[in-house]
């Protein structure tokens, strides 16, 4: 049933979940875990500071966070493959999920209502309504992350 099961993550404990219920699948249909981190650079372009310093660790806290996902298949005997890119994070998911032949996306969502997610936005809510594939969602709430 799948093959290819993209996991993009930020690193936050919204991921966990989405990761374990990523991992199970791809243990029982034999499928590889992509593991993405996106980086969007250009949100921190206006900083006094030097932008590379914050990119620089931005893309550091990227290889911890798939490096996460890519444990957590191993330990599973799954494989994984990880990436950390720049881009625009929704696009960037729906347009690797394509570039990969991904048959599902698997995203943790903070479960943020009203205000909250009017003014944040949602990237999980973006690719839901944009991705080719099937998206599943692991809702984690603010009080569990």
């Amino acid at each position: 049933m799948y093959d290819t099961i993209l996991v993009p993550t930020d690193g936050s404990a919204a991921v966990v979940e989405a990761v374990e219920r990523a991992v199970d699948l791809a243990e029982r249909y034999d499928a590889t875990v992509h593991a993405l981190y996106v980086l969007d650079s250009t949100a921190y372009s206006t900083l006094d500071m030097s932008t590379s310093v914050v990119i620089d660790a931005l893309e550091d806290e990227g290889e911890t966070a798939v490096g996460y996902v890519a444990e957590q298949a191993e330990a599973a005997g799954v494989p994984a493959e990880t990436a950390v890119v720049h881009g625009t994070p929704h696009r960037t998911i729906v347009d690797y999920a394509e570039e990969i032949g991904a048959d599902l996306i698997v995203m943790g969502t903070h479960g943020r209502s009203g205000v909250d997610r009017f003014l944040l936005g949602s990237v999980t809510e973006k690719v839901v309504r944009t991705a080719p594939v099937p998206v599943m969602t692991v809702r984690v709430t603010d009080e569990e992350s």
